[in-house]
């Protein structure tokens, strides 16, 4: 399979390689304050509360995995 790389056969300058590679593109990431994120999480969660299935529920009528009918055994 191309692209998959068995970390054992790599030298330990290559793992260094790679290591310093993945750094490089961590530290170019924009970083924000967490309570930043947490207030905008918040406020979108709240937003779509009224259409959130997991909050209000959802309808008989469309709620696919309801029963059809049952088994009646005489």
């Amino acid at each position: 399979m191309p692209g998959v790389i068995n970390l054992d056969d790599l030298t330990d300058k290559d793992k260094a390689q790679m290591e310093l590679d993945q750094k490089k593109i961590e530290v170019k990431l924009e970083r924000w304050l967490t309570s930043k994120c947490c207030e905008e999480i918040k406020d979108y969660i709240v937003a779509a509360e009224e259409e959130d299935i997991l909050v209000k529920g959802m309808p008989e009528d469309k709620n696919p995995f309801k029963e059809k009918g049952g088994c009646v055994i005489c």
